[in-house]
């Protein structure tokens, strides 16, 4: 698996907005390759989130970066962001533990 990690502040009040906006465009645009996205918002800073990126390869992932679909889909999500984010990208190797689907609890 490949992907990215990403890290970025929202401006004040757009963390519902800005997650409804991920949620959706999942079911819209689900590229190639995408296995899964965990979003998840900081204790201490509730207007920062991380999310997790998962590709099945690194090729999948490549393609859908330079798709101008998601060049489009970035720009809308600036809107929603103080800034730009921090993103590192990377190799996953290894898992433990349950998959997330059936223990998530609603929004917190």
């Amino acid at each position: 698996m490949y992907g990215s990690i990403m890290r970025v502040r929202l401006k004040k009040g757009q963390r519902d907005a800005f997650q409804k906006l991920m949620e959706a465009r999942v079911h819209v645009h689900a590229p190639r390759g995408l296995h899964s996205i965990e979003m998840a918002w900081e204790d201490k800073d509730p207007d920062r989130v991380v999310a997790i990126i998962h590709f099945t390869d690194k090729d999948s992932y490549v393609e859908n970066a330079q798709a101008p679909e998601t060049d489009k889909d970035y720009r809308e999500m600036l809107q929603y962001m103080e800034g730009e984010p921090e993103w590192i990208d990377l190799y996953y190797t290894s898992y433990s533990g349950k998959p997330l689907a059936g223990e998530m609890s609603a929004r917190q």
